[in-house]
């Protein structure tokens, strides 16, 4: 018997650690200079998000997990800092921006994502 709950405690420990830090979702190009970000079930939908180079964009963030973590969103690189309201929609505008990669996450960087300017 105590076999079986210490395999499904190292199972549990294994699928944490790939969700937080292993897991990598599919990009996403922004069209028409927007984009809908979901805020739901620990992660931003889509999670990495690709942006052409030197021109502003209009990101579009819906929170609808209620956890306090997913209330903040920072994007520390471009100095963007945002409080997303439960089930309203709160637009993030991104100024033009070089080629190159920036991090936006909650403030316990629970919630991770990632803009790729290209």
């Amino acid at each position: 018997m105590m076999l079986w709950i210490n395999l499904a405690g190292a199972a549990l420990i294994a699928l944490i650690v790939w969700w937080f830090w292993i897991y990598k979702s599919a990009s996403v190009a922004i069209q028409d200079g927007a984009i809908e970000i979901l805020v739901k079930d620990g992660v931003y939908q889509p999670s990495k998000i690709r942006l052409p180079a030197n021109q502003k964009a209009m990101l579009t963030f819906t929170r609808v997990d209620s956890s306090p973590c997913s209330e903040s969103l920072q994007i520390p690189d471009l100095d963007i800092n945002a409080s997303l309201t439960l089930n309203k929609k709160v637009t993030v505008s991104i100024p033009p921006t070089e080629p190159g990669q920036h991090a936006f996450h909650c403030q316990m960087k629970m919630y991770v994502g990632e803009l790729i300017f290209e």
